[in-house]
């Protein structure tokens, strides 16, 4: 019978509880690109398209004060876009200093091992190194895919900022054709 406790059991004793670790910051890293993505589908593209039904409806599109309004509409719609990007970094930087920690406190062990045994079993130290660098390969490869997908938001929401201006302005133009 196979059970979900055996696989985080091997999991730890493979790297460590440091993996275990790295693993919660995975979760909530690709948790919060999850809901990213789901605020863009379902919150994002309803509240763009009322914004600039507000926008358009209004009288006055050319004074100092509604254009001023209008830049603080659209700045208050992107930083509600852009509001979990210093947790995506924090998250992506951590994934590779908690590999760092893990391969650190893996080679105090084999060292520990090889001092108790006052042995130079080279098989025992490989495998004891091998064990200690794989929470570092697991920090980096998350860090690597958390900073794609960072990078790809970053990109999103300098287009999408761009676009609701080109919007707004064409839908006062359509209004007033």
């Amino acid at each position: 019978m196979w059970l979900p406790i055996e696989p985080l059991g091997r999991l730890i004793e493979a790297g460590g509880t440091v993996l275990v670790l790295i693993a919660v910051v995975a979760m909530a890293l690709f948790s919060l690109a999850l809901e990213r993505g789901l605020y863009w589908r379902f919150h994002h593209r309803r509240a763009r398209r009322e914004l600039i039904h507000r926008w358009a409806s209004r009288h006055d599109h050319v004074s100092w004060s509604a254009l001023t309004l209008r830049e603080t509409w659209a700045r208050e719609l992107i930083a509600r876009l852009r509001r979990p990007l210093p947790w995506l970094r924090l998250l992506v930087a951590l994934c590779p200093l908690l590999g760092l920690l893990g391969t650190v406190t893996g080679m105090i062990q084999v060292f520990d091992s090889l001092a108790l045994t006052q042995a130079g079993q080279a098989r025992a130290m490989a495998d004891g190194v091998a064990r200690a660098t794989l929470p570092t390969l697991t920090g980096m490869a998350v860090a690597v895919v958390g900073l794609l997908f960072v990078t790809r938001l970053e990109q999103v929401i300098r287009r999408e900022d761009q676009r609701l201006h080109d919007r707004m302005a064409r839908a006062v133009e359509a209004r007033h054709a």
